[in-house]
């Protein structure tokens, strides 16, 4: 379902590789493999289902091994996240929260969640900073 006023054909998230720059619209992000999970987390209330990409499925389309992932928001705000710190029991990156695309004032159009309430492991300060949402640009460096 295309978030409301972007057209399923309009590019939801820009991910520049080494030799490339390839945009990628929401139907392209979820014909991707799905996983779906329901956590609760530190900015919003209750339990949320959250669907999605794993993080490590899209780096694996892209063909992206090792080095580091910046990951960076509407807003210009950007982490840097080991590439190896994705694992297949990890993050998801969501484009659907309680079945309803996101939209910028609900922290879409994507969202790196994680399973906060799966493990401890997901339940760090470094957890935390990693879930950046309002993400439209990825870019690795090796």
């Amino acid at each position: 379902m295309p978030l409301p006023g972007i057209a399923s054909t309009e590019d939801v998230l820009t991910m520049t590789l080494p030799d490339a720059v390839v945009g990628m619209t929401m139907d392209e992000l979820e014909a991707l493999p799905v996983t779906e999970f329901e956590t609760s987390t530190i900015w919003t209330e209750g339990p949320q289902v959250f669907r999605g990409v794993r993080m490590v499925d899209l780096l694996a389309h892209f063909g992206i091994e090792s080095g580091t992932l910046k990951l960076t928001a509407a807003n210009d705000y950007s982490i840097d996240v080991p590439v190896d710190s994705f694992t297949d029991d990890g993050a998801i990156l969501a484009y659907q929260r309680n079945g309803q695309t996101m939209t910028l004032r609900t922290k879409g159009p994507l969202w790196v969640v994680y399973p906060y309430d799966s493990s401890p492991k997901f339940q760090s300060e470094v957890i935390y900073s990693n879930s950046i949402w309002q993400l439209d640009r990825m870019s690795a460096t090796e």
